[in-house]
């Protein structure tokens, strides 16, 4: 049987995040969960099922990914720094070309939130099972409330019936209702060949261009002009929506994508935290801060920017962002 390698995927902005997450200082390296970030966080809860590490990355955060490893005493891993970002079916095929057909990528985001227990230990560890028959595994996390800003996974036992996008309210309650509907939690795990033959069945073209861009690559490091003739897909589209291979895991651990201001609220208040009476937040500042009239708000302040937030307005911080973007602001970088 061939090695398993924990592959981990930094790329991504975090622009509903922003101002805490920048170009230059992505949400995955935010060292805010107890000192460490969500990429190191990733990296530890991994160790025990890996031979290897894979870290699949981009040329603006190499330098913040190679600290993190540094820090954690990671000295001995594979890197492959994308010099475009492609979205995450090339990503994922990067690393497969990696290592040898019958080696067990795990594959995960560097920017989620998740208990490493006993369910998690599990659901990895069947996970790595279902893989070596031969099988493209997923993770759907059991949903705990009608959520709008995860993708989800219609499944009957351990078999996918569809993936559905992210849901308005009402259908997202009728999920929940339903019960067997999973959160998509971007984890995925699969022989590395039996997931390349499946990308070369459907996208022949992200096939064929990454496998170019690869083997040109210099010591990891992707060649610009290559990498913009692999079209950019997602590995939902190019491959989970299409593949017969397809098992889903039932996980049962915490899971959050961090994706947004409340999902950073609820971890906070759940690893006590402080807000005020009515469930006010302060982060990053320790100056006296009264908030007068407001529920369930959120105080964000750097050093450049402030933002103040409703908790449930989080997804629309992204749309402060994409200002900042337009203008060509400095306060994106």
């Amino acid at each position: 049987m061939g090695a398993t390698y924990h592959v981990v995927l930094t790329g991504g902005v975090g622009s509903r995040l922003w101002p805490l997450s920048r170009k230059s200082r992505p949400k995955q390296y935010l060292e805010i969960f107890k000192n460490d970030s969500l990429f190191e966080l990733a990296v530890k809860r991994n160790q025990k099922f890996s031979d290897g590490l894979i870290v699949v990355g981009n040329k603006d955060n190499r330098n913040l990914s190679i600290k993190s490893l540094e820090k954690l005493g990671v000295n001995n891993y594979y890197e492959i720094v994308e010099a475009t970002p492609r979205n995450t079916a090339p990503a994922i095929a990067f690393a497969a070309f990696q290592v040898k057909p019958d080696d067990i990528l795990v594959v995960t985001p560097a920017d989620h939130i998740i208990k490493a227990d006993q369910f998690y230990d599990k659901a990895v560890s069947k996970a790595i099972e279902l893989a070596k028959s031969d099988n493209i595994v997923t993770f759907g996390v059991k949903p705990t409330r009608p959520e709008t800003g995860y993708g989800y996974i219609e499944s009957d036992g351990q078999s996918v019936l569809s993936f559905r996008e992210k849901p308005n309210l009402e259908t997202a309650k009728d999920f929940l209702h339903k019960g067997n509907f999973l959160w998509n939690s971007g984890m995925f795990c699969f022989k590395a060949g039996v997931f390349l033959s499946e990308l070369q069945k459907y996208e022949p073209e992200v096939y064929n261009n990454s496998k170019e861009a690869f083997e040109k690559a210099n010591d990891g490091m992707l060649d610009e002009e290559l990498s913009m003739q692999i079209p950019s897909i997602s590995v939902d589209y190019a491959v989970m929506e299409r593949s017969e291979l397809i098992k889903v895991v039932n996980a049962e651990f915490d899971w959050s994508d961090m994706g947004s201001f409340e999902a950073v609220y609820d971890y906070f208040l759940e690893s006590g935290y402080p807000v005020d009476e009515y469930g006010n937040m302060v982060i990053g500042c320790d100056k006296f801060t009264a908030f007068v009239g407001l529920k369930n708000c959120i105080f964000i302040n750097t050093d450049d920017a402030i933002l103040i937030l409703s908790k449930k307005a989080s997804q629309d911080v992204k749309g402060v962002y994409q200002q900042l973007v337009d203008k060509n602001s400095p306060l994106i970088q």
